[in-house]
């Protein structure tokens, strides 16, 4: 096993897409698919695609895990869930022409102390199989914000290297613990920073407090704009080729996914940051997630523009052309 995904709130993803969502109307859809996800999952699948051996646990509904167990075992993954009386959550995600998508999150699965101590014992089990974790998504009901950075805690004491994609609260609590590797896009790293931040000037700021606090590696999203990569000793800005959006549910997922298969091989980070930033270029472009040939990857790796920043001032103010897409990246 070459890489192990935490997935501690996954859903069932109802994906439509439409022209333009009408509120208050009957709304035709033209395009609609059911899944297994969440974001670990969907690291998951972007990393078998990429030819790793890939681990899953988390947490897993008993009443409609049929469809995540018949993904596990169609791609190959190996599924370490630790299940859970009731049911997965489903989410619901409208993709319009424009790019724009609009979530509707249902309630999902309680988590009590007998399911937590399982799933930590799970990951006792799967320490050792594997060096690198991706901790990703939200968490369910009855679990502390706090618990991501337990988690990365409990990894870093075994001397695992863990890659955390998280938002809001949990994201602020698990930053405490120093993963080796943190993703945020502006809107959540405006979150954590407690104000706007835009130019590449302020993201610079907040990404050297973040090295500061024990975190080598801040990946920062700009959307479509592309992404600025604060390693330990360069700092590195990819912009991707546009692509026609049909919907940007998984681009940041299967950017991370890149991420986490360069780093695990020992990539240097311009290589690894090409690869991410196309696998994610290529998401935003389908409705699925993940490829059936990794062929299709070439051309896009060879329209990424990547450049270094050494030269980065912390009070120079360069403004980019932001496009807050959410995770689009």
């Amino acid at each position: 096993m070459d890489i192990v995904t935490i997935t501690l709130n996954p859903a069932l993803d109802l994906t439509t897409r439409l022209g333009a969502m009408s509120l208050g109307e009957v709304n035709l859809v033209s395009e609609a698919n059911l899944r297994a996800a969440g974001k670990g999952i969907n690291v998951a699948m972007v990393l078998k695609d990429l030819g790793r051996d890939v681990g899953l646990t988390g947490w897993l509904g008993t009443d409609n895990q049929q469809s995540f167990v018949s993904l596990f075992e169609a791609r190959a993954l190996d599924d370490h869930f630790v299940r859970v009386a009731g049911s997965t959550r489903i989410n619901v995600k409208i993709s319009e022409q424009s790019g724009r998508v609009t979530d509707l999150n249902l309630p999902g699965l309680t988590v009590h102390q007998a399911e937590v101590a399982a799933l930590e014992a799970e990951i006792e089990k799967l320490a050792p199989r594997a060096d690198w974790f991706v901790l990703a998504g939200s968490l369910p009901k009855g679990v502390e914000p706090g618990y991501c950075a337990r988690l990365i805690s409990l990894l870093k004491a075994k001397g695992k290297q863990v890659i955390f994609d998280c938002s809001g609260v949990a994201l602020t609590e698990g930053i405490k613990a120093a993963p080796t590797l943190v993703k945020p896009n502006l809107e959540e790293l405006s979150q954590w920073a407690g104000r706007s931040v835009e130019t590449l000037a302020e993201q610079a700021e907040c990404a050297r407090a973040l090295q500061a606090a024990g975190i080598p590696h801040v990946v920062i999203s700009n959307g479509a704009d592309g992404l600025v990569w604060f390693g330990p000793d360069a700092t590195w800005q990819a912009i991707p080729p546009r692509m026609p959006v049909v919907s940007t549910v998984g681009a940041g997922d299967s950017l991370v996914a890149g991420l986490a298969h360069g780093l695990s091989l020992g990539w240097a980070l311009e290589q690894t940051l090409r690869l991410a930033t196309a696998v994610s270029a290529l998401a935003v472009s389908q409705v699925a997630v993940g490829f059936d040939d990794i062929k299709v990857l070439t051309p896009l790796l060879e329209q990424v523009r990547v450049q270094r920043l050494d030269d980065l001032a912390p009070a120079q103010s360069n403004p980019l052309s932001m496009t807050h897409s959410g995770d689009a990246q």
